[in-house]
């Protein structure tokens, strides 16, 4: 193995030199304005964008601050807008001149590069196109079809950018159609969030705030990549380290967002000065050792307290705020050093290091991403970092706190004012008081059910508003070939994608606004809301220009297909309701009195106003009413350790990816740039295997179920990777893992850690 540089870097591997942020952040944002030519006036929507009474951002969740920067945008955000922005249109023409099977054959960012869809369309299936329709005919379409579907046969999914207005009336919608079928995004990354969190703290969110940034002692980063995910957090870290804060990371890789930043709005750091270091420790945990990790570090933590005479331990704040303790600590004196140092990847010297830090630190902060929650034991990973947290009560107080960090800009949102299929979340109460119903009470269905429902056909009926969704969830291969049976396929979209080119009996590809652009209603211009990660709720207001005026705002598309379909209701207003968004905000200041108190009066709040957390204030929603310490049982989250020839496979976002949509094909902040179709892997573990750079391979998945699962023509690529893993891009690798490979109590599928096998292409599989 050669030795590693001063950065932690290996030098025989590819990787960014740079730091990240800084002229490459400009060059990324440039290449993308000319690439899609934007239209005119996108700069200043860039100016406006993240502001009090400007544009929300459709990109990551990361909060907004009161007192913004000049310019409030990184690189992803401004791709995010100017790719909405774009001046290319895939208008009824385009589409004539293409057959869906010909779309097929193009690549996803070929795809969404036609440009903005103007005109609602219906698929054809003896031409095999998409053809022109008015909305007045999609909407009875659509109607005629779920009045003759079973409601608990049809699945309402949406992805995480819709504001609050429509997630209210979508999951309003869905209930009185009669079902709780109400998948999001966040199903697929941070569901196992809403439902850890939940079990040990009593809230399914993170409890910091934005202030807590400026206060802390330490942060410790497990499993997120915020130079990618979420840029804009970068400028938070550089100020916590400019003061002294430590942070310690923990990652398969070495992501260079955590490695050092250098901001490019200053001018110093773009010229003279160095490049701020951001993690004082970086160790590259195994997938899948993450438990392992914290296992350590909470076993050194005690064995500390017990060395200093029970000088670590927050005791009070144990005695009046947890339970569990006594379990805890009788678990992790079983823990052999030996083995947390095989699990984790790690040196016990290692994980005393950090140790030593958190016991002599006052307020730490941990953060994590889908490294933690995308497992089989993804819940175990956030339960053992909130022991971490509840040894020395950091949790409940200024400068501390557990912080997950999401991704699409709303979708911790979407799940406050209703999208979920858990009624136990919903106040069914206060729904059937105000609209005059019996709210359906049986649990729906998640993304995962959806799946399975595509597989054995329970699932007739699908809607979807937003995303890109047969591209993004697991078993894709196998599900796309059942999405062609649905009888109903509803795309709510901007973009061309490859959900659309999976038509169902009938099909209708339906154009809505971005959030960039104004929303002109019969009341005027519309505002709308969304939620961040920090649970604060801003508003948003689009200026720029239609791309076409046959679009509608997804309010005005989700009213008229509800209209179309359910019997009238005096007191549900669909009309009223599009006609005024502050009306519907209304709606949900009655439903969610605790959290949207004078919501109209708060729409642009200087860096949001907050929703609340129970947490935070240490009152305990748990069913002890205290703060959970958990004993783990297993020390791996991994639900099948590879043995043998098998090795774990992560999957990833590049640098120019959100989520589903490519943005270009260079990922930078790795040193990679063109095909996506490689496989990264250590060179030591490439030459145990008898492997060679550039060497095309087939990954096959391991879990043993009776269905092959393998992704072909994978081209090696050696990289600074933790032994026994490999990793490939998402979602080209989606069809490697399982439907039934996830987090035993949220059902997120395990992207970030699954068994495979690698064969020389065209060999085994």
């Amino acid at each position: 193995m050669s030795k590693p540089d001063e950065a932690g870097q290996r030098p025989d591997t590819p990787h960014y030199e740079s730091a990240t942020g800084g002229w490459g952040s400009l060059k990324g944002v440039a290449r993308v304005l000319a690439d899609q030519r934007p239209t005119f006036g996108a700069f200043r929507t860039l100016m406006r964008q993240n502001k009090p009474g400007g544009h929300m951002c459709t990109s990551c969740a990361w909060t907004k601050p009161a007192q913004p920067h000049l310019f409030e945008f990184c690189e992803n955000g401004a791709k995010a807008t100017i790719w909405d922005l774009t001046r290319d249109r895939c208008t009824p023409d385009v589409l004539a001149a293409h057959s869906v099977t010909e779309l097929r054959s193009l690549s996803d960012h070929e795809l969404e590069e036609m440009g903005r869809l103007t005109h609602p369309m219906r698929y054809d299936a003896a031409s095999d196109r998409y053809v022109e329709t008015t909305w007045d005919e999609a909407f009875a379409g659509i109607g005629a079809k779920l009045r003759q579907l079973d409601p608990k046969s049809t699945v309402f999914y949406m992805s995480g950018k819709a504001s609050l207005e429509t997630a209210y009336l979508y999951a309003l919608f869905a209930r009185l159609y009669g079902h709780n079928n109400l998948p999001d995004s966040s199903n697929m990354c941070h569901e196992t969030t809403s439902v850890g969190l939940e079990k040990v703290i009593g809230v399914g969110v993170g409890t910091c705030i934005l202030s807590d940034f400026d206060h802390c002692d330490l942060i410790l980063f497990f499993g997120q990549n915020t130079g990618t995910n979420s840029p804009r957090f970068l400028h938070t870290l550089k100020a916590a380290k400019e003061r002294g804060c430590k942070v310690v990371t923990f990652n398969p890789i070495r992501e260079r967002g955590l490695v050092e930043f250098a901001d490019p709005q200053d001018p110093a750091q773009m010229t003279v000065t160095p490049a701020t270091p951001i993690s004082d420790i970086y160790l590259q945990v195994r997938p899948g050792g993450d438990i392992a990790v914290l296992a350590g570090l909470c076993k050194r933590v005690l064995e500390l307290d017990a060395e200093r005479g029970g000088s670590i331990l927050d005791r009070a704040f144990i005695a009046k705020h947890t339970t569990g303790l006594d379990e805890l600590e009788a678990r992790l004196r079983g823990v052999f050093w030996e083995e947390i140092e095989k699990e984790s990847g790690l040196r016990r010297e290692e994980l005393h290091e950090v140790a030593e830090i958190y016991a002599t630190s006052k307020n730490v902060i941990g953060i994590y991403g889908m490294g933690l929650t995308q497992h089989v034991r993804g819940w175990l990973n956030l339960a053992m970092l909130v022991n971490l947290l509840l040894l020395r009560g950091n949790i409940g107080r200024e400068g501390a706190g557990i912080s997950p960090v999401r991704g699409h800009s709303n979708v911790q949102g979407q799940r406050t004012v209703g999208i979920t299929e858990k009624p136990k979340n919903v106040p069914m109460d206060k729904l059937r008081e105000l609209f005059g119903f019996e709210p359906p009470q049986e649990e729906g269905r998640s993304t995962v059910d959806l799946v399975e429902g595509l597989l054995d056909g329970s699932v007739r009926g699908f809607i979807s508003l937003g995303g890109n969704l047969a591209r993004a969830i697991p078993d894709r291969v196998r599900a796309e070939r059942a999405w062609q049976g649905l009888d109903l396929n509803v795309q709510i979209a901007t973009k061309l994608n490859r959900s659309h080119l999976l038509p169902g009996r009938a099909t209708w590809l339906l154009p809505c606004l971005v959030r960039a652009e104004e929303d002109r209603q019969a009341m005027g211009p519309q505002v709308v809301t969304m939620e961040d990660m920090l649970s604060m709720i801003h508003g948003s207001l689009g200026k720029r220009e239609p791309a076409s005026p046959h679009l509608k705002s997804e309010v005005a598309i989700v009213a008229g297909i509800a209209m179309a379909t359910l019997p009238p209701n005096p007191k549900v207003k669909w009309d009223e309701w599009t006609g005024n968004y502050g009306l519907i905000r209304n709606l949900i200041e009655a439903t969610y009195p605790d959290k949207f108190r004078n919501f109209n009066g708060r729409l642009f709040t200087p860096g949001g106003f907050y929703k609340g957390n129970e947490a935070r204030n240490r009152e305990w929603k748990t069913e002890s009413g205290k703060a959970q310490f958990t004993a783990p049982e297993v020390m791996t989250s991994l639900g099948k350790p590879p043995k043998g020839e098998e090795i774990t496979l992560i999957t990833l976002r590049s640098n120019d990816q959100f989520n589903t949509t490519i943005y270009g094909f260079s990922d930078r902040l790795r040193g990679l740039s063109g095909p996506r179709d490689i496989v990264l892997i250590n060179p030591e573990e490439m030459q145990r295997r008898g492997l060679a750079e550039g060497q095309v391979v087939t990954l096959e998945c391991a879990v043993e179920d009776g269905t092959e699962r393998v992704v072909r023509g994978l081209r090696i690529v050696p990289y600074d990777l933790p032994d026994a893993c490999v990793a490939a891009y998402y979602p080209e690798a989606n069809p490697l893992i399982p439907v039934g490979y996830h987090d035993e109590l949220s059902k997120t599928p395990a992207y970030k850690g699954v068994p495979v096998r690698i064969r020389p292409d065209g060999a085994g599989a």
